[in-house]
């Protein structure tokens, strides 16, 4: 009998490539909000209320991954669940969970805070580079836990509870600053993130924590200061939209006729990403208070892009915008200085007949006039997505493997797909 995993695992997309594209893609909230806001749960025995939670493979695994732990979630309606952690009945986060999923990472810091001790499986996810959560650990250390790796998991002792630190962040980490600011709002004393990351995921996180009642001053800038409090509210928060899934459409729109409107685009947080779009060519047009058009100029304009940390270029937009600069007139680069193995959707972009090459940790891509459907893979998230979106303007069929990785970040892209007039079925390959 063949699980439900083994299914996703096996289920090839197949695109018609060039329908009339027409209507209203809407923005979900985010992912990467919603998972470390579903790891704050764990941070109060009170009730907390998640709206505009996204229904996705992560978020189902992060749920039942706190379930696993103890937690009671009650899905109230669709998009909003409830979460309670009245006493755990485990200190373990499995393998089977973490390896599908590296945010699962983000339980280590709130129950440490909370319970004095956590083990958490090291955490697998894309195969997209080292993302290595030494910096988390060694955080937790100056905080006053305990820490010793043992058959690949991740053991933390705190049993008199962790006390304020200066942390000095040495490179810039997203779940770093999130796991640390969730274990410092219950740690005795003040903690200064110094270094932290500005990302609006981190900025709602510390805005939902604040609900709850913890004191934090900084986040959105490099400097967090966190004074720790007895213990925590439950609270109602709403997920803020997904910025990548905005980015993703947006593209989409571009190389289609732009008929397509994008509702729940959040403007204030792809100010960069606009940018950058306006220098191609394309132009981002609000038409209401929560919707935008895109209007493009007919040629595309060639240009460089360099991954960087918010507020600049996001990485998990470059395989996307990868697949509009193969319609640019000319010779575009983007250089990515976030994950060292984020290239590797360029060989199944070749195979639909785009031109791009590899120089060091740079892809020089020269403008064609269409791409071609072809059997390819999505190699991760983003390049997934990236894959849909060259089959759906590409000439002909194209079958996408390895397609469970879109579940794990685009909410019922299928259906919001169909719903604008893309043909597109899964498939399982035997």
């Amino acid at each position: 009998m063949i699980t439900q995993v083994e299914k996703m695992q096996k289920e090839v997309l197949v695109i018609e490539g060039k329908r009339k594209l027409q209507g209203i893609l809407r923005v979900s909230g985010a992912k990467n909000s919603a998972l470390p806001n579903m790891a704050a749960t764990i941070l109060t025995d009170k009730e907390v209320i998640l709206e505009n939670l996204p229904d996705l493979l992560d978020v189902k695994l992060m749920k039942q991954l706190l379930e696993d732990i103890g937690s009671h979630i009650d899905c109230i309606d669709n998009n909003v669940c409830s979460f309670r952690l009245s006493s755990p009945k485990s200190f373990v986060a499995n393998y089977d969970i973490v390896s599908k999923m590296r945010a699962s990472i983000l339980v280590l810091g709130p129950m440490v805070a909370r319970f004095g001790y956590a083990e958490v499986a090291l955490p697998g996810g894309c195969s997209i580079g080292a993302r290595p959560v030494d910096l988390h650990l060694k955080a937790l250390e100056m905080m006053g836990a305990k820490i010793e790796l043992q058959h690949g998991y991740i053991k933390a002792y705190a049993p008199k509870g962790l006390k304020g630190a200066h942390i000095f962040f040495e490179k810039i980490t997203v779940t770093g600053t999130e796991n640390i600011m969730m274990a410092a709002v219950l740690a005795e004393g003040q903690t200064i993130i110094e270094n932290a990351a500005l990302e609006p995921e981190v900025v709602d996180l510390a805005k939902m924590l604040k609900k709850m009642g913890a004191d934090i001053q900084g986040e959105g800038t490099p400097r967090i200061v966190i004074n720790g409090v007895k213990e925590l509210n439950g609270t109602k928060h709403t997920i803020i939209p997904d910025r990548i899934e905005a980015g993703t459409f947006a593209v989409l729109s571009a190389l289609s006729d732009g008929k397509i409107i994008i509702q729940n685009y959040p403007m204030e947080y792809l100010e960069y990403v606009n940018e950058v779009f306006k220098d191609i060519g394309i132009y981002i047009l609000p038409v209401d208070k929560d919707k935008v058009i895109i209007k493009r100029e007919e040629r595309l304009k060639p240009v460089d892009i360099q991954t960087k940390e918010y507020p600049l270029f996001p990485t998990d937009l470059q395989a996307q915008f990868m697949t509009l600069l193969c319609f640019a007139d000319g010779v575009s680069q983007i250089t990515e200085n976030i994950f060292e193995n984020r290239f590797m959707h360029v060989s199944e972009l070749n195979r639909m007949g785009a031109d791009i090459k590899i120089v060091d940790r740079t892809a020089i891509i020269k403008g064609i006039k269409e791409l071609t459907g072809a059997d390819v893979k999505a190699t991760d998230l983003r390049a997934s997505a990236a894959m849909v979106i060259a089959g759906l303007v590409a000439d002909g069929i194209t079958k996408i493997h390895n397609i469970y990785h879109l579940d794990r970040g685009y909410e019922h892209i299928d259906t919001k797909l169909k719903n604008i007039g893309a043909n597109l079925w899964r498939e399982i390959n035997e």
